[in-house]
């Protein structure tokens, strides 16, 4: 019995050894393994994070800086064209305002000349102040004819040359003819006269032999 004890006492010696004679950091290198490998991988997370905001970052700075050319382009093509249309309009305005104030000076004329010539009776003419009643009134019919032409004449490039019908008047016009057409006669009888003269002498002579 003595030995059988002896023999246990000395297994459970050396199982107690073995367990004193174990490194107590023998599983340390693991578990630092596995720290450092669960470090690199949030490492690894963080920067794909930060990779994935740089280019979102990138593609918002892309899309407004497109859209800042987009502006640019067309603020300098709008302030061009807003330019342009300025100037032709305060050109047309300006037009517009002459031609309507020379529009308003026309009326104020044809409505006097009108009121004038409206009150002209010719049947209530005295005999003995015909002449100098006909005299007045064909002055008054000649001046408003020759502002009436006149007007013509001004607005006939502007936007108002349809509101005087076809033009002149026609009886102005027949009297210029007229008297064109006399100067014409009169400075071909004054050319032509000496030669009239000298055939009338001719004919006399011939006829008195």
């Amino acid at each position: 019995m003595a030995s059988t004890n002896d023999h246990t006492h000395h297994i459970k010696l050396r199982e107690t050894q073995m367990e004193m004679g174990k490194d107590p950091y023998h599983s340390a290198p693991s578990e630092d393994f596995e720290g450092k490998l669960q470090e690199a991988q949030q490492q690894l997370e963080y920067l794909q994070h930060q990779r994935e905001e740089l280019e979102r970052q990138k593609h918002e700075l892309d899309n407004l800086t497109r859209q800042k050319h987009e502006f640019v382009n067309g603020q300098i093509e709008m302030c061009e064209r807003l330019s342009t249309s300025l100037t032709a309009i305060d050109r047309e305005l300006f037009e517009l305002r002459q031609e309507l104030e020379d529009l308003e000076q026309t009326r104020q004329s044809f409505s006097a000349h009108l009121d004038r010539l409206e009150n002209i009776e010719p049947e209530s003419w005295a005999r003995d102040s015909l002449s100098h009643e006909l005299s007045r009134a064909l002055a008054m019919l000649d001046q408003s004819e020759e502002e009436f032409e006149g007007a013509v004449a001004h607005f006939s490039s502007g936007r108002s040359r349809g509101i005087f019908g076809n033009g002149g008047s026609s009886r102005r016009s027949s009297k210029k003819a007229d008297s064109d057409f006399m100067q014409t006669l009169k400075n071909g009888l004054a050319f032509n006269l000496p030669v009239v003269v000298l055939g009338t002498l001719a004919l006399l002579l011939y006829l008195m032999k």
